[in-house]
């Protein structure tokens, strides 16, 4: 690769799944094809890891089907366990908890991952290269079974980021606790994905800084300790929030500064509409979410180049 790759990852899924456990609609779709009319301005291409409700509306699937035809953008899987069938509860209130994949049997988990793949194939007459858990949570099972259906690209792992204290079902013992993981791209060893092994699944992870110095985290963990809590050190993620152009501008240059040759932003799709999240509520909180995105994409435009995450694979294999 000439420049380092800019990888744009969507969690195409519901409406404001943050506060809408049980009415699901999927009412953003009709807000995406703005966010990929500006990626394609800056010869980006957005990946739109796509969930169940997703998949099963018949416009998502006309403006996926388009964004394939026209080579501007990859579509990928994501899968939301509590709410993709095979439907087996796990709790007393899959909806509310939200179990982790990882939380169900092995033997389910597969049967989860075949339905979903199967879907998107026949819908959009594709194969499914791309993937990325719901709720982050991953591991060796997860992964073996990727490989099993043919992925070959992940971007579940959170550098950096400890999920061990997020719940999904409360009898088990929450996410995964990536604080040890790599930052950089790598082919995962599916016995032990904290590390580098020989498979075919090349792990992308997601573009995650530290807020502070090494120093102060030690000092602040050591305050919390005292307090009786326990936490993660806080970090800056490539993700828009708000008025944090500034901020995903310099996770971007310590990423390129550390050797990365990617960076992979995140959103999810319903953060294009008004309402569709917690953080963009009113149209005038998605011009502000533009606006930082074009500040962003700007800055970046001469320093990277727009990759799909199976175009960055396909540039990994080449490169070994």
């Amino acid at each position: 690769m000439t420049k380092p790759a800019f990888i744009i990852t969507l969690d195409t899924e519901g409406d404001n799944l943050w506060e809408n456990e049980r009415d699901i609609t999927t009412q953003n779709t009709h807000f995406l094809p703005r966010f990929q009319q500006l990626c394609e301005r800056f010869y980006f291409k957005p990946v739109w890891l796509t969930n169940y409700e997703m998949v099963m509306d018949e416009a998502y699937i006309e403006f996926a089907r388009d964004v394939i035809a026209r080579n501007t953008g990859e579509i990928g899987m994501h899968l939301h366990a509590w709410n993709s069938p095979p439907i087996v509860s796990l709790t007393n209130d899959d909806l509310h908890y939200q179990p982790y994949l990882i939380e169900y049997p092995k033997a389910q988990m597969r049967e989860k991952i075949a339905l979903m793949t199967d879907l998107l194939e026949d819908k959009l007459q594709t194969k499914m290269l791309s993937h990325r858990a719901g709720r982050w949570a991953f591991n060796e099972v997860y992964a073996q079974l990727l490989v099993e259906f043919g992925y070959q690209v992940d971007c579940s792992v959170t550098p950096k980021v400890d999920w061990r204290f997020t719940k999904g079902d409360p009898a088990q013992s929450g996410g995964t606790n990536y604080t040890d993981f790599p930052s950089h791209a790598y082919f995962m060893d599916l016995e032990n994905i904290t590390k580098p092994g020989n498979s075919t699944l090349l792990e992308v992870p997601m573009s995650i800084q530290y807020k502070h110095s090494p120093l102060m985290n030690k000092i602040k963990q050591g305050y919390d300790k005292l307090r009786g809590k326990q936490r993660a050190p806080s970090v800056n993620w490539l993700r828009p929030k708000g008025g944090n152009a500034q901020q995903m501008i310099e996770v971007a240059e310590k990423s390129l500064a550390q050797g990365h040759d990617h960076i992979e932003f995140m959103l999810h799709s319903s953060e294009f509409m008004p309402g569709g999240s917690p953080t963009f509520r009113t149209e005038k909180d998605i011009e502000g979410l533009y606006h930082d995105l074009e500040t962003l994409f700007s800055f970046l435009s001469d320093k990277v180049q727009g990759m799909t995450l199976a175009e960055y694979y396909q540039s990994k294999v080449q490169a070994k």
